[in-house]
């Protein structure tokens, strides 16, 4: 956990999603997963646009897909389903907290992977899901 000595990252702050939110909302935990069937015990954000826009591409909805600008209202780790010895030192810049993020903006337009990449992403989560290793250390 950081605090005041030791921030983890000066942001700014992204989160990814499909949801109809609107500045000023906090996004709160204990939510429906976008990719789990069952509530979040975290909610989850980064601070690379590369990653917020995968997350509004890949949650589970039809909506339109949106990236908020958010501020995490209270401490706030390292996101560990992406931290492993995989990606050492956090390189996505992805973290978790159990307390609110504030949205404060959205990003008005951004460029969405291809579909290619997406369907892609989509296909390997799928394979993942199937072979019981799509897990969410929540």
């Amino acid at each position: 956990m950081n605090n005041k000595k030791d921030v983890l990252d000066n942001g700014p702050f992204f989160h990814g999603t499909k949801a109809d939110l609107k500045i000023g909302d906090l996004l709160v935990p204990q939510h429906l997963s976008n990719y789990q069937d069952k509530k979040s015990n975290y909610i989850y954000f980064t601070a690379t646009l590369d990653a917020a826009k995968w997350g509004a591409e890949l949650a589970a909805s039809k909506s339109k897909e949106r990236i908020f600008i958010v501020e995490p209202q209270g401490e706030f780790e390292n996101d560990p389903n992406l931290t492993d010895k995989k990606f050492p030192g956090n390189p996505t810049r992805s973290y978790r907290s159990k307390s609110p993020l504030k949205i404060v903006a959205e990003l008005g337009t951004w460029e969405r992977h291809s579909d290619e990449e997406i369907n892609h992403m989509l296909t390997s989560l799928e394979t993942l899901r199937e072979q019981g290793k799509a897990v969410i250390y929540d």
